[in-house]
């Protein structure tokens, strides 16, 4: 484990927390399933390309759901 790939996950470790307390107070069940994905998601995956491109479409996926 580097550098990198520590930061990254806290990265999208905050972003998800963000996204899952919203989701919890907005009852929004996509941003509260993006928010459980990105902080967990750190913990599984060790590749860091796979690790950005998973938390960036969870990111994208609360704002698209709409359209979904």
């Amino acid at each position: 484990m580097n550098t990198s790939t520590i930061f990254t996950g806290i990265f999208f470790g905050a972003i998800g927390a963000g996204y899952f307390l919203y989701g919890k107070k907005e009852k929004k069940f996509s941003a509260l399933f993006a928010g459980a994905l990105l902080c967990f998601a750190p913990y599984v995956i060790t590749n860091i390309f796979l690790l950005i491109t998973v938390g960036a479409l969870l990111i994208v996926l609360p704002l698209t759901a709409k359209y979904l």
